[in-house]
Formats: C-alpha cells, structure tokens, sequence
C-alpha cells in the first residue's frame, strides 16, 4: 500500500496496522499506538468484553516502517479482514488513519451521508 504524501513524514518513523471497526484498518503511529497500549494496561481487565475485544484488536498488529516512496506492506490477514483486494482509499481520521476498500468505503458514504448532519450536535455538540 502507498500512503498518500500529506501523511508519509508522520508516519516515517514507523507505524502500526490493525483491525479497525466496520472492516477496515486501523494505521497508527508507533507513539500513538503504545500510548493506547499503555491506557488499556492501566485499566482493569476485568470484563470479559474488555479481554475479548484487546485480544482481537491486538493480536492483528503489525508494525511496519514505510520505505522513501511511502509504501508499506500489509500483512495477509489485515488484507483479508478489510477485504483489500484492489484500489483501498486512505482516509485521516483523528489520531489514525483508515484504510478501507474502496468500493466498502462508497458504500459506507452512502449509506451514512444522510445522517452525518443529524449526527454533528450530538457528537460534537456546540462545536459546529
């Protein structure tokens, strides 16, 4: 996967790939990445929900460290969860990045784009 050019220098130093929600990728920094780590190994594990869903977010991580053109490997069992199989968009979002397949991703906009506006109080209230 290439990593769109306003992205590359964050990430040079190395990053992290894992499962992400709704079938798509998850793409942090290594600093960002181990502060999350940190903040779930302070917190009790307790619940078995918790456990459950550390292990699977975890176990699917891979770190990688792009070359000078921006590219990086995805592992064969990150392609399959997100069903990379051609053309993937690259979205910011935050603190990371998504990377999703890109038909997945039209259909998400899709289907989502009615109540993005409904959406903006309840999420962000007083900020939009």
């Amino acid at each position: 996967m290439i990593l769109p050019a306003k992205f590359r220098e964050r990430l040079a130093g190395g990053l992290v790939i894992t499962r992400g929600q709704e079938h798509c990728l998850y793409v942090f920094t290594q600093a960002d990445f181990e502060r999350l780590v940190q903040q779930w190994q302070d917190s009790p594990t307790s619940s078995k929900t918790v456990r459950d869903y550390q292990r699977f977010f975890l176990s699917g991580a891979s770190d990688e460290i792009p070359d000078k053109q921006g590219r990086v490997t995805v592992p064969p069992l990150l392609r399959s969860y997100a069903g990379l199989t051609g053309e993937c968009t690259v979205i910011g979002a935050g603190n990371r990045l998504e990377v999703w397949d890109s038909r997945a991703w039209a259909a998400y906009t899709e289907e989502h784009e009615d109540s993005f506006a409904d959406l903006s109080e309840e999420v962000v209230p007083g900020l939009m």
